[in-house]
């Protein structure tokens, strides 16, 4: 069997267990003599290696969701001394599947690296050698709605001004978000093929200018050099709100806490509801106790208030979900991307 065909078996069939299994996990693990890894406290009996460092991979440039993702995570866990250091590191490009390929070279188990709906689309966009079927998935954290916005001087009033404009002139229209592939893509794509284009056209219609970062889109925005962008509602409410962007829609069903007057985009009569999650991943080699251990500690981040306080205050829906939930989860996301970027015409 080819190595990856075996780490995506693993991914799918592995028997995984749960939090409540960590004692039993750490008993065999001392058992077999094994030492704790890099960043872990030795296991006492019946405990698993207490995670005492860990590594938080951006697999963006700084300034974008998953930047404020990873930075937000080390944060809380340091300050509330769930560990005593949890640096940061930017791997940014091709919609994370840089940082993908790096993280199969990750020699430290104790290793988190943000994930999420764009690095899914991206992976199949860009035929990346390394999956996400590769990794092990530790947890599912938040959503977020995607909020389409134009220059506060744009002539487009309304999304459905926009959408019309695109369907009209084509690459005439330039329109900035996140990696090709990822969430912001796919809106733009669902976005022309509910204004009556051909799947089989959108590549050709739509002029979607990716970056690895939300900064670079707003300096696009704020230059006039787009004429409107898609990117989490965190990345471009200070923005709205300060007039310097007009928000036409928000993609969630309801409208979005930090941006409680700005419509969403079925009150805009186009039928269409996404939004972007993010959530971590570790190494794909790591043991079931060490993969135990990240669940644990990722369990004790989501319940500081620290981390509650923090997705308030960036307009983030808690969605936690880890183990084999977040397992069964990634895979349907998978699958379902898979099926709508081929229905955009983004990939065969």
């Amino acid at each position: 069997m080819h190595p990856s065909t075996a780490r995506s078996t693993r991914f799918s069939t592995i028997v995984r267990v749960g939090i409540a299994g960590t004692a039993m996990l750490a008993l065999a693990a001392c058992s077999s003599g094994g030492g704790a890894p890099a960043g872990s406290a030795p296991a006492g009996d019946g405990e698993a290696a207490a995670i005492t460092a860990v590594n938080v991979i951006a697999p963006a440039d700084p300034g974008g969701g998953w930047d404020q993702t990873a930075r937000a995570i080390s944060q809380v866990l340091t300050d509330t001394d769930l560990v005593g250091s949890a640096p940061v590191e930017n791997i940014g490009g091709a919609g994370g599947t840089v940082g993908l390929a790096s993280l199969a070279t990750e020699t430290d188990p104790n290793t988190l690296m943000i994930t999420g709906s764009v690095m899914v689309g991206a992976v199949e966009t860009n035929a990346s050698d390394t999956r996400i079927e590769d990794t092990t998935p530790i947890a599912k954290l938040t959503e977020e709605p995607l909020v389409i916005v134009v220059p506060a001087d744009s002539p487009y009033e309304s999304l459905q001004d926009l959408v019309d404009a695109v369907v009209e002139e084509g690459q005439g229209i330039a329109v900035t978000g996140g990696s090709a592939g990822g969430i912001d893509h796919i809106l733009a794509g669902l976005l022309l093929t509910e204004g009556g284009v051909d799947a089989a056209d959108v590549p050709s219609t739509l002029n979607y200018i990716a970056n690895s970062g939300g900064g670079e889109a707003l300096t696009m925005l704020l230059g006039g050099t787009v004429q409107a962008g898609i990117s989490g509602v965190g990345e471009f409410s200070e923005s709205v709100l300060s007039g310097d962007l007009r928000a036409l829609a928000v993609s969630s069903a309801e409208p979005a806490e930090a941006l409680p007057d700005v419509p969403t985009i079925q009150d805009e009569g186009i039928d269409v509801t996404v939004t972007n999650w993010r959530g971590v991943i570790a190494p794909g080699d790591i043991t079931d106790d060490e993969r135990t251990a990240l669940i644990d500690l990722v369990t004790q981040l989501h319940e500081q208030d620290a981390w509650t306080e923090i997705l308030s205050t960036n307009g983030w829906t808690d969605a936690f979900i880890a183990g084999d939930e977040f397992d069964a989860f990634l895979a349907d996301d998978i699958t379902q991307t898979q099926e709508t970027l081929r229905t955009i015409g983004l990939i065969e």
